[in-house]
């Protein structure tokens, strides 16, 4: 009898012991579930407030940035290359203008100046690029036109003597390697099409125009700096005209909506960045425009276009040296507008 009650009582706690150690385990389960709602529920809201509304305003300027090259080579069928850039700035101009009409009196001498300079230095920049569209396919364009980001530091060096840092070096050299993966077998040998050459010159005239605004920042308002290099932009590719051999184009209204509309994209898209740089440091906004011909590409292959493996990896390499060229070292810490971001969700 004594043996069976205690054979009683140990089969008693034993089955005890097992029934407490599944409610803790059916407890522990709760837990492990609200542990990994909280956290899916967590990283939803930590991806969505990644990117504040000035960063997802950014995000859209590139992806219609990006469907630009495109529409710009349509646009190249019903009229030379000069011509178009001369009306597409001057649309761009008088809606700067209208639009800020109130601030444009008392120019001074410098923002002539500033004005001027970088107005010449957009119509390099964007009136070669179009010269190379004719000839080349618009993927390639952008990712070509995106070497302006590595060409600054470059730039800064040869002229102004300002030696480049070592990510700014980096990306230099990897910018160069992708441009000969991006032209084919030809680019390995330096042996450039006419096309991607104007292209790769467009993009050390961007490069310019962006140490020139550099340069003449905080000197000069912006808005009526912006009507001048707009202006002279127009005035000058229409005088390149006649010089490069084009023919006056005869009225089209593809050629009249694409040179307004790009115009007007072009001055909401300055508009818009402005704004958004305000909260953004530059560093993140490059890594965003990096994205820009990554669009362009997109656009492209839905339209058809196709570019080998291998120009896809030189490409890669390009966006890599835009992204690794406003990398900094570990001795430098980072700006305030990096730690702010996120302020405002995207929604």
């Amino acid at each position: 009898m004594g043996n069976f009650v205690g054979h009683y009582i140990a089969h008693s706690m034993g089955v005890r012991s097992i029934l407490l150690s599944f409610d803790a385990l059916c407890v522990s389960h709760l837990v492990a579930c609200k542990v990994m709602s909280t956290l899916k529920t967590s990283r939803l809201g930590s991806i969505t407030a990644r990117f504040s509304k000035a960063e997802c305003v950014l995000i859209l300027i590139t992806m219609v940035w990006g469907g630009t090259f495109l529409l710009v080579q349509h646009a190249l069928t019903s009229s030379g290359p000069m011509f178009f850039v001369g009306l597409r700035f001057a649309a761009a101009a008088t809606i700067v203008a209208l639009f800020s009409w109130r601030s444009l009196r008392g120019f001074t001498r410098l923002e002539l100046k500033a004005g001027f300079f970088i107005g010449t230095a957009i119509m390099f920049g964007y009136g070669l690029q179009t010269v190379g569209l004719q000839t080349i396919p618009s993927s390639q364009s952008a990712f070509i036109t995106a070497l302006y980001v590595p060409f600054v530091p470059l730039l800064q060096w040869l002229v102004l003597g300002r030696r480049p840092g070592l990510m700014p070096s980096i990306g230099i050299v990897m910018a160069f390697t992708g441009l000969m993966l991006l032209s084919g077998p030809n680019g390995a040998a330096l042996n450039f099409s006419q096309g991607e050459i104007v292209t790769l010159i467009s993009a050390i005239a961007i490069a310019a125009e962006i140490i020139l605004i550099s340069a003449y920042a905080g000197k000069v308002d912006v808005r009526r700096v912006t009507v001048v290099q707009l202006a002279t932009a127009s005035i000058l590719s229409f005088l390149m005209v006649v010089p490069s051999g084009e023919a006056i184009p005869d009225f089209s209204w593809l050629l009249l909506i694409s040179a307004v509309g790009l115009g007007a994209a072009s001055a909401i898209i300055q508009v818009a960045m402005n704004w958004a740089q305000k909260s953004v440091s530059p560093t993140r906004a490059t890594l965003i425009y990096a994205g820009e011909p990554v669009w362009a590409g997109i656009v492209g292959r839905i339209a058809g276009e196709r570019l080998p493996g291998i120009a896809l990896l030189g490409a890669l390499l390009i966006v890599a040296a835009v992204i690794v060229s406003e990398l900094k070292t570990k001795g430098k810490t980072p700006s305030e507008s990096d730690e702010k971001q996120g302020n405002q969700a995207c929604e």
